[in-house]
């Protein structure tokens, strides 16, 4: 059996998750990343996806706004701007999400312009990745 790593989830309203995981998906800025035991110690910024925590209990999917991820040989802890899990995410708040990425890209100066119409579409392929 593959080992595990101590899995942390906080945003500023509340604590999400706190599991030890086989491995943990993150949406990074770089580029989606698989962290597992052993990783090399790593800081990363996040993008607006899906971050899944594979455990004993199953998998956990939680939709991440940006935040940071810290992970280290031992363990992974994710300080996320706003964490919702999948079952919460519901049309609704994806449509906030977007609209709010969509009002900051209109209002985005020229040279920032390509990184706010990225964000947008984060938003928008999140929204499609929760199902809704």
């Amino acid at each position: 059996m593959a080992g595990t790593l101590q899995f942390d989830l906080v945003s500023p309203e509340r604590r999400l998750a706190s599991v030890q995981a086989t491995e943990v998906q993150i949406p990074a800025v770089e580029g989606d990343m698989t962290a597992m035991a052993g990783h090399s110690p790593t800081i990363t910024t996040l993008r607006p996806g899906l971050l899944r925590a594979v455990s004993n209990e199953g998998t956990k999917a939680y939709a991440v706004t940006g935040g940071f991820a810290e992970i280290t040989a031992t363990g992974v802890s994710v300080l996320a701007e706003r964490a919702i899990p999948v079952e919460e995410a519901n049309a609704a708040v994806m449509d906030e999400l977007i609209a709010q990425a969509r009002a900051a890209a209109a209002a985005a100066p020229p040279d920032g312009r390509d990184a706010a119409d990225k964000l947008v579409s984060d938003f928008v392929a999140l929204k499609a990745a929760t199902g809704h």
